[in-house]
């Protein structure tokens, strides 16, 4: 994405999850966020799945462009329960769009039509709390990303915390969060909280100032890491990314390389990079490291294809949870999706960007064609 001190008793939800798996759902007939278990949790409490470069499809609407993260649109992740969704916003000809790397590359459409999509579904699901992390790649003020939430009719969910100048170390519980209708927690990679406060958009958090992420950049399984990568305050300092209080983000997701320094997402390998066990890298195994290294569970597992391998089982055996409410999107159609057989990417089966030492980008489209460079 364009965008890791231990003590016994931290250690004791994961250790006893892990061991005894998800727990049975209590009585209460209320679930927040798939789980009535979980609503009585401090967010930064339990581990939340997230889809990568959310709105970026691979599938019939962007002639499965391998640029493509995802292969079911933002609704059916939050369907499956997906919670925490990405995107990278680009100015494309003075509008704030949704698009990977460069507008010409893959364009997701107006960053306010995403977020009207899930100002719908959260409509829907009154008992859900969805957080939304938003690349600001092109330096967007805060009021120009303030103004695509007021279009998207969004901003009565958003939550704005007691501080949004140092991280917070006691977050509101899910159900808290829920009785109060704020229940969209948004985080900006980045922007400078002060134009926050003056744009009356202070609940759009700067990313690195609540969150610390490991690397993400990978092509190797056997290079997945829980050290800390992002911000440069913390990097390899897990104890100290730690007790600043910030949530954890893993990102777990690989490439591959290709010639010319081109690199796509590796959907060939996705159920086995988000599989709960089994090969050298899946992400079971990575995050039960990185909850042994930061004493706790992850806050937030972020996969490629989150609906191949699995990924879902386990966030559930993180939180010690069984869950209910959920659809299963693995293997959908098309048809299912919503979707015609007519594809309208700009890309198309070997899309892909690179990023050269001077800063040329170049996109590829079938075989290796470049087509526009930016200085």
């Amino acid at each position: 994405m364009y965008h890791r001190f231990i003590s016994l008793l931290s250690l004791l939800p994961v250790a006893l999850g892990a061991a005894l798996g998800p727990r049975n759902s209590s009585t209460t007939s209320t679930a927040c966020n798939n789980s009535p278990d979980l609503c009585s949790r401090s967010y930064s409490n339990i581990t939340q799945l997230g889809a990568h470069d959310s709105p970026f499809l691979r599938d019939a609407s962007t002639g499965y462009s391998s640029s493509g993260n995802q292969l079911v649109n933002t609704t059916l992740q939050l369907d499956a329960g997906v919670r925490l969704l990405t995107a990278q916003a680009h100015d494309n000809n003075g509008a704030l769009h949704l698009c990977h790397t460069s507008c010409s590359l893959l364009d997701a459409g107006p960053l306010s039509s995403w977020l009207a999509e899930i100002k719908s579904w959260m409509d829907k699901n009154p008992n859900d709390v969805v957080t939304i992390l938003v690349v600001n790649s092109d330096g967007a003020t805060a009021n120009t990303l303030h103004q695509q939430f007021v279009a998207a009719d969004i901003t009565q969910y958003t939550y704005t915390p007691p501080q949004t100048t140092a991280a917070i170390k006691v977050w509101p519980t899910l159900q808290s969060l829920i009785a109060n209708n704020t229940r969209l927690i948004t985080f900006v990679a980045d922007i400078d909280p002060s134009t926050t406060q003056a744009a009356n958009a202070q609940y759009l958090l700067n990313e690195f100032t609540f969150v610390f992420e490991n690397p993400f950049e990978n092509t190797s399984a056997t290079n997945f890491s829980c050290v800390p990568d992002r911000p440069l305050a913390v990097r390899g300092e897990t104890s100290e990314a730690v007790a600043t209080g910030r949530l954890s983000l893993v990102n777990h997701f690989l490439d591959i390389s290709l010639a010319f320094g081109i690199a796509v997402p590796d959907i060939a390998n996705a159920h086995l990079t988000n599989a709960n066990s089994g090969v050298v890298g899946n992400l079971g195994d990575s995050a039960k490291a990185c909850a042994t290294a930061f004493g706790k569970q992850p806050n937030f597992l972020l996969v490629d294809f989150f609906d191949q391998g699995n990924a879902i089982e386990t966030v559930d055996k993180l939180n010690g949870i069984t869950p209910v409410g959920r659809t299963d999107v693995s293997g959908l159609t098309d048809a299912q999706k919503g979707l015609s057989n007519a594809g309208s990417g700009r890309i198309g089966l070997l899309g892909g960007s690179f990023k050269t030492s001077t800063g040329l980008l170049v996109l590829v489209g079938v075989g290796v064609q470049i087509l526009m460079a930016l200085s």
